[in-house]
Formats: C-alpha cells, sequence, structure tokens
C-alpha cells in the first residue's frame, strides 16, 4: 500500500511544500495559543476554571 502512495507522490510536483505549510499552520497555531494563554487576564482564568463548581449553572433533573 506504501508503494502505491509513494509512486502517486513522486510524480507531484512541489509535493514538498504541503508538509512545510501544515507545519507552518501548526506551528502558528500553537505559538498564538501558547501567547494567548501566557496574557489571558487571571480573572478572566479563574472565572472559567470555577464554572464546573458553580451550583447555580446546573440543573436539576428529577426521575
Amino acid at each position: 500500500m506504501l508503494k502505491f502512495v509513494k509512486g502517486y507522490m513522486e510524480n507531484i510536483e512541489g509535493v514538498a511544500t504541503y508538509p512545510m505549510i501544515s507545519l507552518m499552520i501548526f506551528f502558528v497555531f500553537f505559538v498564538v495559543l501558547f501567547w494567548w494563554v501566557l496574557t489571558a487576564s487571571k480573572d478572566y482564568v479563574k472565572e472559567v476554571s470555577e464554572i464546573p463548581l458553580d451550583n447555580n449553572n446546573q440543573q436539576n433533573i428529577e426521575l
């Protein structure tokens, strides 16, 4: 199966650019995510981290 795919990939011109584009998209995404985490407001992080513990927003389902 790999030989089948490899044979087609060798015939496509410029096929080496696709992995580089994928790597750049991956890298840029995680750099932006890392920047957002470092610059996030401490109040926002605290508020969001307490959402699962907030009993006022939970619905009580009675069976």
